[in-house]
């Protein structure tokens, strides 16, 4: 199968964003963003789906993360919608738990060209900084996301105490879920799977 891959770019007065991704990897990474926190997580997000992925963000984090954390979202999603093609082959739809010690957190997908996003992030507040990460930036990257990626998505953490595994365990269950959804489904061959006929 040829590797599905795409590159983009996103240039304003407050960021500048390349992102290459193939979808078809082997979870290889380069992450540069300027938040040590968010590199780790494209990191895992990059290992977990097995996808390779390069991210460099030059963004004005002297204000604070918000600009950096939304674009990135922004070119990863239209990065991934332009790896996936015309949908021919994929299984579509994703879900997946993810267990981090005392967290449980679930994400489900339809790669369906209607973005949405609910997220719900749990009874127990996050604290506010991991480092030099703004936890609100997680739904703000996760809407980015999808929007630009063309997917419904649901993210809903169940439980847990502890921001740092919360936020880790969304990230790794989302590239999962992806995963998943990217994956050829063989029985499908070159159809698109939707009874439209498009997606």
């Amino acid at each position: 199968m040829n590797k599905r891959c795409a590159k983009t770019h996103r240039k304003t007065e407050e960021t500048d964003v390349s992102v290459s991704i193939s979808l078809d990897g082997t979870g290889i990474s380069e992450i540069s963003t300027g938040i040590g926190f968010f590199d780790h997580m494209l990191t895992l997000f990059s290992a977990h789906g097995q996808f390779d992925l390069h991210v460099k963000c030059n963004g004005d984090i002297e204000v604070d993360g918000h600009h950096s954390i939304e674009d990135i979202g922004i070119t990863l999603g239209q990065a991934f919608h332009a790896a996936l093609g015309d949908k021919r082959g994929i299984t579509r739809y994703g879900s997946f738990y993810l267990p981090m010690d005392e967290t449980l957190a679930f994400v489900a997908l339809d790669i369906s060209g209607r973005p949405f996003l609910v997220y719900d992030p749990g009874d127990v507040p996050m604290a506010p900084m991991i480092g030099s990460f703004d936890t609100e930036l997680t739904e703000e990257f996760l809407r980015a996301f999808a929007v630009h990626a063309g997917i419904t998505l649901h993210v809903k953490i169940l439980y847990g105490t502890n921001s740092h595994h919360k936020v880790e365990a969304v990230f790794k269950a989302l590239a999962h879920a992806l995963r998943i959804a990217a994956e050829k489904d063989g029985r499908l061959g070159d159809a698109v799977p939707s009874t439209k006929g498009l997606l």
